[in-house]
């Protein structure tokens, strides 16, 4: 147990308490964490390349109205 290991150069992943996978970038900040180590890997390295194409820098933008006319 806690033995990390690097994946792709770019992060680790390591079983933490209660059996639940964790990984962190290079730099020790948390990034996920997860039931199983395919899981982990498999997301992780999913959220890295959504951040790499800057695919989150428009949640939240959108804003919507909405008007009731319904009495209750």
């Amino acid at each position: 147990m806690n033995k990390k290991q690097l994946y792709d150069n770019c992060f680790y992943v390591e079983q933490k308490k209660y059996g639940l996978w964790s990984s962190t970038d290079t730099k020790g900040k948390g990034i996920i964490t997860s039931l199983t180590e395919e899981e982990c890997i498999r997301t992780t390295r999913w959220y890295l390349k959504q951040k790499q194409e800057s695919a989150f820098d428009s949640v939240g933008v959108k804003t919507y109205t909405s008007i009731t006319d319904e009495k209750l």
